[in-house]
């Protein structure tokens, strides 16, 4: 699955959601799903959109986290 780490780079930054979701236009509801998870796509031009506020790279933004298989 995909994990998202906004909400860390946020808190790194001192910056809120509200504040995110402002400086880019991402609607206030997208970004707190961003945040906790459960946002079911991302539309590129969103993702471009937080890397130029938040200054980083999308591999900053999200991480590839294995599911656990159990046999």
């Amino acid at each position: 699955m995909i994990k998202f780490k906004v909400k860390v780079m946020l808190a790194l930054r001192g910056m809120t959601q509200k504040e995110l979701a402002e400086k880019t236009g991402i609607r206030p509801p997208t970004v707190s799903a961003i945040c906790v998870g459960s946002v079911k796509h991302l539309p590129v031009d969103a993702l471009e959109k937080i890397c130029d506020v938040l200054d980083c790279q999308p591999a900053d933004l999200m991480e590839f986290v294995r599911d656990d298989v159990q046999e």
